[in-house]
């Protein structure tokens, strides 16, 4: 009888009674226990999160920083009621600790009393961080405290990165404000430049006038030592001509009387002296000449040098750049000058009002020399015009004293003249001196405000300005400088899809495990005819390969239908899963034909070996060495990676590998289980008396 004959009749007997049809309907529906129970039971946990009662404790008191109200506690706390990540309970810090103790909260949160004060204190002298406490007890449930640290990591992140947003926009609103204070002291070290340049070039002028002034001083200290010199001969002249006119007179006077008698005897005498006294007159006139041309030219020279200072000192302290220490040397040039003018312009004055007197007093010693000239001619003849020349006398005697009193007010005026003149001329000196030290520093700080001006502007240059917008977009960048750019080339929908390659291949193992505690192995009609070893074997194995197609046909329609699986090839996973239900039954076969009932013991830790090798859920990589060696040599390892790729999308590689690998494991296996039919056909004592039956 051929193999699919065995194998119809095989399947046949579930058909003959009540009790064997539920246990054909038991073997379909298990692998969904398996399959499609566990895969609901995990479909998708993270999207349930929001039913996680968790503890939310805010304790924070808020701040104040830059005359803003911080709450950062509120400000948290309404986030995660808007996130729904779990199910924030706000409770008191106490009740929380109770909570996560005896299980009626998985974890707490809390914020500190103190968390908008740490947070607000950078912009402070002392910054603090801002501390989020964790409460978590993994007797509860060790994963809740797995997801927790993440979703708190990016609460924390959150709050770190909004505290840094504030904080760096403060620091460019300073770069702003410094920016602006910058421009506007280079703005200011410009006028600066510009007045100092300006106050240099007045000092400059300054210094050239009183260079002309001081030139102007020492000619008018000159000339009116000159004419004090010249005043003092003529004081001196006027009273020695004073004095002999008193002699003179006294003289004359006294012994007018007698006078007659005496000239007549003394006419030699007579005629020397007033011979003396013609040319006495001639020297005082030629003085008094002297005194009447000079004194003019002074008073004009002084007024000149007064003018000049004048003019200097309303031309240039009229800029307000000009130090007060200039002005005030200048004023004080100005108020000597004055002085002097009016001393030269009293003696002019003097020489003016006088002018008649002077005139008179010329004439009158023009007179006396002629008369007494005439008198030393006529002085044998004295006698005669004795009472003419008493009167005549007399009258001289009056004028000269008159001479000799202006002579001496000349004199004197002329020496305070010439003092006045002479302090001038020294203060004007200092103030050149003063004015060139002025002009030289000027100069040195022209360069200097230069270079200031230069140096702000270059400052304001450098120091960036920021507007709004781009204020916002640096402080975005800066607050989160590195952003993880995650793109997920085939991204599983939920927690179900990414676990089904791995619980999928454990319900159909199952499955054929199963069908072979209901199915023999190997036909016993095919064993007791004598047939080939490989039809056995083939006789053995379809019946189970037929109901695994059921079994996977029942599993997959129901994940996809009732549980949601989407499969990008589900055409292609399908037709993978019958090829993983042949190889899986072709090895469940061997083991239960080669090893009778300690076979299906051997079933179990094999299954056991591949579930932990697999990589089902964690990497190999991150398992022991033991499973890591493991791993490459069992099918379910190949299985769960070729059903990612089919199911969630991605190369075929190792699909195509997988099933090089599932097919040479079934044509082993049977080829394993023909030997072992071959071995059965031949009765031995173990046979017949077998050590362990289950």
């Amino acid at each position: 009888m051929r193999s699919p004959k065995l194998a119809a009749l095989e399947l046949r007997r579930f058909g003959r009674g009540k009790l064997p049809r539920a246990g054909l309907v038991a073997l379909l529906v298990l692998p969904l226990l398996y399959g499609a129970l566990y895969l609901w039971s995990f479909w998708d946990p993270y999207g349930r999160l929001d039913r996680i009662p968790v503890a939310l404790v805010n304790d924070d008191r808020g701040a104040t920083a830059d005359g803003r109200k911080v709450t950062a506690g509120d400000d948290i706390t309404e986030r995660l009621h808007d996130s729904k990540t779990f199910d924030w309970r706000e409770v008191s810090a106490e009740e929380a600790r109770r909570g996560v103790e005896d299980g009626t909260y998985y974890l707490s949160l809390t914020m500190p009393a103190d968390f908008s004060a740490r947070i607000a204190s950078s912009s402070g002298e002392s910054p603090e961080t801002g501390a989020l406490q964790v409460r978590t007890n993994d007797a509860n449930n060790y994963i809740v405290g797995q997801i927790s640290r993440t979703v708190f990591a990016e609460v924390r992140q959150a709050a770190s990165t909004k505290t840094s947003r504030t904080f760096l926009d403060r620091i460019f609103v300073s770069f702003s404000g410094i920016h602006g204070e910058t421009v506007r002291a280079a703005q200011g070290a410009d006028r600066l430049k510009g007045g100092i340049g300006k106050a240099e070039k007045g000092s400059e002028d300054l210094a050239d006038g009183l260079s002309d002034a001081k030139d102007g001083s020492g000619e008018l200290s000159t000339a009116l030592t000159k004419l004090t010199k010249g005043a003092g001969a003529v004081q001196d002249g006027a009273r020695s001509v004073a004095d002999g006119t008193q002699k003179l007179a006294d003289r004359v006077n006294g012994p007018a009387a007698k006078a007659g008698p005496f000239l007549k005897g003394n006419e030699k005498t007579v005629g020397d002296t007033a011979r003396l006294v013609a040319d006495s007159s001639g020297v005082l006139r030629k003085h008094l000449d002297t005194l009447v041309k000079r004194a003019p030219t002074a008073a004009k020279g002084a007024r000149a040098a007064s003018t000049t200072l004048t003019d200097v000192y309303a031309r240039r302290c009229a800029d307000p750049a000009l130090p007060d220490a200039a002005c005030a040397d200048l004023k004080k040039a100005e108020d000597a000058a004055a002085d002097v003018t009016l001393i030269a312009d009293d003696l002019d004055t003097l020489v003016a009002d006088h002018d008649g007197d002077l005139d008179r007093l010329d004439k009158n010693l023009a007179a006396l020399q002629k008369q007494s000239q005439a008198l030393a001619d006529r002085a044998p003849h004295l006698a005669e015009d004795l009472d003419d020349a008493v009167e005549k006398i007399d009258k001289l005697n009056d004028g000269a004293a008159k001479v000799a009193a202006g002579a001496k007010k000349l004199h004197t005026g002329l020496g305070k003249a010439k003092t006045g003149a002479a302090d001038l001329d020294e203060g004007v000196g200092e103030l050149k001196t003063g004015a060139d030290d002025l002009n030289g520093g000027l100069y040195k700080l022209v360069g200097g405000s230069g270079k200031l001006a230069g140096g702000l502007h270059d400052g304001a240059e450098k120091i960036p300005d920021y507007d709004k917008p781009d204020r916002d977009r640096r402080t975005e960048v800066m607050a989160d400088p590195v952003r993880l750019a995650s793109h997920d080339l085939h991204k599983a929908p939920n927690y179900g899809t990414g676990f089904a390659p791995y619980f999928i291949p454990l319900s159909l193992w199952v499955g054929a495990m199963v069908a072979y505690m209901l199915i023999t192995p190997m036909n016993r009609r095919a064993l007791a005819a004598g047939a080939p070893a490989w039809r056995i074997a083939l006789a053995g194995w379809l019946p189970v390969v037929a109901i695994g197609v059921l079994q996977t046909v029942a599993l997959m329609s129901v994940l996809h239908w009732a549980v949601g699986l989407e499969m990008v090839r589900a055409a292609g996973t399908v037709a993978f899963l019958f090829l993983v239900t042949a190889c899986f039954a072709a090895i469940v076969q061997w083991l239960n034909a080669r090893f009778g009932a300690a076979g299906r013991i051997l079933v179990l830790a094999l299954l056991m070996l591949q579930l932990t090798s697999a990589g089902g859920t964690y990497p190999v990589q991150t398992s022991p060495g033991f499973f890591n060696a493991l791993h490459p040599y069992l099918p379910m390892s190949y299985v769960v990676e070729a059903l990612r790729r089919l199911i969630t999308g991605g190369g075929l590689g190792p699909v195509w590998q997988a099933c090089v690998v599932l097919a040479a494991f079934t044509a082993g296996a049977l080829a394993l289980t023909a030997v072992a039919a071959r071995r059965r056909q031949v009765w031995t004592l173990d046979r017949l008396h077998p050590e362990l039956t289950l």
